[in-house]
């Protein structure tokens, strides 16, 4: 089956909460110990449940519940819409860049905007909420 675009099957309107799962692929295992093989992944737990926080620190998403399976994990989350709204471009470009350290292109993007901050500076003083950079 074809994954489905995310516009497609969230719709805010019904409902801001989201039960999402993730899977390792070719029974692999992502934390705990592997009764095939014998090996111990049960480091990694600590650095997925941070990693999960962490994430929901950055984007405009409140964490529910999570679990964090030997194959899998679960997460329930909320949007949080308001908080998502209230975000001009950039923020939404600094949130992104807090979790991933980017792209070439986004890099570039963000540094163009501080450019174009900086030279508009002036004028976004007497007109707040006109000038999006």
């Amino acid at each position: 089956m074809m994954a489905k675009p995310r516009k497609t099957i969230v719709s805010l309107d019904d409902t801001p909460y989201y039960h999402c799962c993730s899977r390792v692929v070719c029974k692999a295992f992502s934390c705990g110990i592997d009764i095939t093989t014998g090996d111990n992944y049960e480091h990694r737990r600590e650095w997925v449940d941070s990693r999960i926080i962490e994430l929901a620190t950055i984007f405009a998403i409140d964490l529910c519940a999570y679990a964090v399976m030997s194959n899998h994990l679960h997460v329930v989350l909320k949007v949080n819409a308001d908080k998502a709204e209230s975000w001009l471009n950039k923020a939404v470009f600094d949130q992104w860049h807090k979790g991933f350290k980017g792209t070439v292109l986004t890099k570039s993007l963000l540094k163009v905007k501080t450019s174009m901050r900086l030279i508009l500076k002036p004028f976004m003083t007497a007109l707040p909420n006109i000038v999006d950079v």
